[in-house]
């Protein structure tokens, strides 16, 4: 049975233009260092009210990220992180109806012979800012999000978050705030 967790640390939000919808895009492409896994996330957003096409699309999207592990491009692209074990994760804000799981279940057993992980991740929705590196502002808004303050005496000490960071980083890409990661 395919596993649903919980992240509702908003630290890892959907970069802007994915979803299932889009099936030859890879939404998010990630080295967890902390279990030394590849991660692939595929995020929908949408409610699951789409019925028969959402499905189609979640299929169509499983498929291709599916071939790009197993057809040689992940290898092409990524050589030296051949060999590491590989999951992929839907990342929805909405939980998937029971034929959608039926779907993932039948998909994650097939997997399980490719030893690739699948596994289903409720994500929140990410609330508005509330200051440079608040905890909860976006990337694209100039800050990683790391749980410091820039107010007060010590911004140095304040930026100093590395162990707050997550491990896996799908969207951060240097960040305006100057936050070691």
């Amino acid at each position: 049975m395919v596993s649903i967790r919980e992240d509702l640390s908003y630290e890892n939000p959907p970069p802007a233009g994915s979803g299932i919808e889009r099936t030859g895009m890879l939404d998010a492409f990630a080295h967890d260092t902390r279990e030394d896994i590849l991660v692939l996330a595929m995020f929908e957003t949408r409610a699951w009210e789409h019925g028969e096409k959402q499905l189609y699309q979640l299929q169509e999207k499983l498929n291709a990220y599916v071939s790009f592990i197993l057809d040689g491009e992940m290898k092409e692209a990524f050589p030296h992180l051949v060999g590491k074990p590989v999951r992929i994760e839907l990342r929805t804000a909405h939980e998937p109806p029971r034929r959608a799981m039926e779907f993932l279940d039948r998909a994650r057993a097939q997997l399980d012979h490719q030893e690739i992980g699948l596994e289903v991740v409720l994500i929140g929705e990410q609330p508005e800012a509330s200051g440079c590196c608040g905890g909860k502002q976006a990337v694209s808004e100039g800050c990683c999000g790391g749980g410091g303050s820039c107010a007060g005496e010590n911004q140095d000490q304040a930026h100093d978050h590395q162990d707050a960071a997550p491990a896996t980083d799908y969207s951060h890409q240097g960040g305006g705030c100057g936050c070691r990661h």
